[in-house]
């Protein structure tokens, strides 16, 4: 499994845009907005789990955002009407004295469960569909990347090192790891974004009750660039962030000792516990702020899906069951809101686009503070 797919933090959770409820109701209208509720994908994971019989270690009732300053807590409490409107659901808001004996300790000042998603091991996730889709007859290639697409007589040529494949339809489904020019429609179409994430050594119960995060809920802080955290079922604690441009032996120091710094700021008293596993990956931003799942324009029977903003295990995975109908010319049983139609431009500076992102992380650095 390369990339995201089984080495994400797991949280399988409302998300997948950065367009806000005003600009999505300005943009495409409330009906379209409201269309457009990414708890759906959240079931279809669910659903998936269940009718596979997958066991991917699920917990956590939820998703918890932290508020890591006090000037957060009032938008917080704020949003609770949106998400009530958006979802159907209350969520539940814990002021700051009560952080503690709902075993969320650490540097924060209020906290609010949405009741919708949960966490899971994304790779035995991943390995499951992959089982569960050969047992349908699905054939299987890996280490096959293709290096060339064509259109002849109405079919596509797909060109590998050792082979090729012709094919009525494709999909091109490679999100953050999208090439420029496979096919060419796809250059500066996305914007590859790393996440890096660090996961701790087994706890001891003396350990989680010192710092006193004890229960695994999933959770997420109010930082611009995001943290995100959980207890893993072995008792390890996991720990992501976002930030870092280019994957340079200079670049991967730095985003070293920023998540190291992260860490035992948000959680002092684990300042000293030896971290055992970290890696880097790329999600995939769209100009658009939603993810795109359609036709390839110019392309007939080619389809793409990308951009899920760092939420892909659900809004991935409700793209692919979309993908599936659209292939074979049917309508989506799965609601197809607008916002997810529409082709995203190109991002300025082409090849370079990358460092656009500079001043934008430096400026969200400085918010964050």
């Amino acid at each position: 499994m390369f990339g995201a797919t089984g080495r994400n933090g797991g949280f399988c959770c409302l998300g997948g845009s950065k367009a806000s409820d005003a600009y999505l109701d300005q943009k495409f209208g409330k009906p379209e907005r409201l269309l457009y509720r990414k708890a759906e994908a959240v079931a279809l994971v669910s659903r998936l789990l269940k009718t596979n019989q997958i066991d991917a270690d699920r917990h956590s009732d939820g998703e918890t955002l932290m508020a890591h300053r006090p000037k957060d807590v009032e938008a917080m409490m704020n949003e609770k009407n949106t998400i009530r409107e958006n979802y159907g659901v209350d969520p539940v808001f814990y002021p700051k004295e009560e952080l503690l004996q709902h075993g969320f300790g650490g540097q924060f000042h209020a906290a609010m469960t949405t009741p919708i998603g949960f966490a899971l091991n994304p790779r035995k996730y991943a390995d499951g569909l992959l089982d569960a889709a050969m047992g349908y007859g699905l054939k299987v290639y890996g280490h096959s990347p293709v290096i060339k697409i064509e259109k002849k007589s109405g079919s596509f040529r797909l060109t590998t090192p050792k082979a090729q494949v012709h094919a009525a339809t494709t999909i091109v489904a490679t999100n953050g790891y999208s090439s420029e020019d496979l096919p060419d429609w796809m250059r500066a179409r996305y914007m590859p974004v790393q996440s890096s994430i660090v996961v701790t050594r087994p706890l001891s119960q003396d350990e989680l009750t010192a710092q006193n995060w004890t229960g695994e809920q999933m959770a997420y802080n109010t930082h611009n660039l995001l943290h995100y955290f959980r207890l893993l079922p072995d008792q390890r604690f996991l720990f992501g962030m976002r930030g870092g441009l280019f994957a340079t032996n200079t670049n991967i120091r730095i985003i070293k000792k920023e998540i190291r710094r992260d860490f035992q700021r948000t959680f002092p008293e684990w300042a000293n516990v030896d971290i055992e596993h970290q890696w880097y990956g790329l999600l995939c931003r769209n100009r658009s702020r939603t993810p795109y799942v359609g036709p390839i324009h110019n392309m007939s029977g080619a389809f793409a899906g990308f951009g899920y903003h760092g939420n892909g295990v659900a809004m991935a995975s409700y793209s692919g069951a979309l993908l599936s109908d659209l292939v074979m010319g049917k309508t989506p049983d799965l609601p197809y809101a607008k916002p997810m139609r529409t082709v995203p431009k190109r991002f300025p500076l082409g090849s370079y686009r990358r460092h656009l992102l500079r001043p934008l992380y430096q400026w969200m650095a400085w918010r964050d503070r």
